[in-house]
């Protein structure tokens, strides 16, 4: 037997040592990093994507990708030329509806006239003025804040804060940037394409405003076109009426209601051009009122929750349970007392004694 050739047991054991400690996963240390809050020095895993800082209490994201965003001053070309054509749109609605309705109402009777030019006037203001306060109004830039420096930033002076890496400053937990705005934006419900601007914190009430008065418009616009082409229709050319009333049956009841069908459409082909006009500006007020109450209600709906639209959608995924309250609307209107106390009560003059 060759004993240069056999191993002894005491080296295959230390072989077999060795291939196990070559199989371990390596051991990976902390990396050392900068808090962008306050600039002091912490130790993350290198596996965290996501850190806190104890001292200011910021939070830093780490390995963002920050897309490229250089189409920004298109979309804000695209947004203001949008705009242009609703304003325009919109002065064209309005010159359009007095034109064709206020000179029927004005031979009716002046004092009427005279009355719904000064509705139709006071609604035109409103509403262009809401409209071009949430459009060219901020929506809410953040508040400024110190950052960067230990001295300068305390305790918790960051607290759930994050790094916005398009505009390169702090980012509140209430803020969102807004990719068409180029922004952060404060209290961000939405990017309304139709006013080209954000809808946050600051021009929030003016959209509000501007949906309100919207809707208040067309209703007058729908109510008003209907009531003076109701003047200047051609009269129906009805035939009599059956004089077995109480023989009416499915049938019957069909023929006649398609009999006054028929001679409404045949009635309108003699329509002038100024009575055409009412039947589109009814048309358009009554569609476009329908669609802006849809969004109306739904805006005072989160409102009632105290959330925005963002929120309300992270509110969801988070099943977080929200707050329902009257209080919400009052306070979002800018009344700073609940609603109660402008009411008159007599529990309030009464003397409580406690036995």
């Amino acid at each position: 037997m060759d004993l240069a050739n056999s191993g002894s047991p005491s080296s295959a054991n230390h072989d077999d040592v060795q291939a196990e400690d070559n199989q371990l996963p390596p051991v990976t240390e902390d990396i050392e990093t900068n808090c962008w809050g306050c600039g002091l020095r912490v130790l993350v895993s290198p596996f965290a994507t996501v850190f806190k800082c104890g001292w200011c209490g910021a939070i830093t994201k780490q390995n963002v990708v920050k897309t490229n965003n250089k189409d920004v001053r298109f979309r804000r070309w695209r947004d203001t030329c949008f705009v242009c054509i609703v304003v325009l749109f919109m002065l064209f609605f309005m010159c359009t509806s007095i034109w064709a309705v206020h000179p029927i109402i004005f031979s009716i009777s002046y004092a009427q006239g005279v009355f719904h030019l000064t509705v139709a006037v006071v609604l035109s203001i409103c509403t262009l003025s809401s409209f071009c306060l949430s459009a060219f109004r901020p929506a809410g830039p953040p508040p400024m804040i110190l950052w960067g420096s230990y001295p300068t930033v305390g305790k918790g002076g960051l607290e759930n804060y994050t790094f916005c890496h398009y505009c390169s400053k702090p980012k509140s937990p209430r803020a969102h940037h807004c990719r068409s705005c180029g922004e952060c934006v404060l209290d961000m419900d939405h990017h309304c394409p139709f006013i080209g601007n954000c809808v946050g914190a600051t021009n929030h009430r003016c959209f509000i405003l501007f949906l309100i008065s919207t809707v208040l418009s067309t209703l007058y616009v729908a109510a008003m076109t209907s009531y003076t082409a109701h003047y200047i229709w051609p009269p129906l050319d009805r035939k009599p009426a059956t004089k077995f009333i109480g023989l009416v049956n499915s049938s019957l009841l069909f023929g006649v209601v398609k009999e006054h069908v028929l001679s409404f459409l045949s009635s309108a082909v003699f329509l002038p051009m100024r009575g055409l006009i009412l039947v589109y500006m009814f048309i358009a007020s009554a569609s476009v009122g329908i669609g802006l109450s849809v969004l109306l209600w739904q805006q005072l709906s989160y409102i009632y929750t105290g959330k925005t639209y963002l929120s309300h959608l992270s509110a969801v995924d988070s099943e977080e349970i929200v707050e329902r309250d009257c209080q919400n609307l009052v306070n979002f209107f800018g009344c700073p007392h609940g609603a109660t106390v402008y009411l008159p009560s007599y529990w309030k003059s009464r003397k409580s004694h406690d036995k």
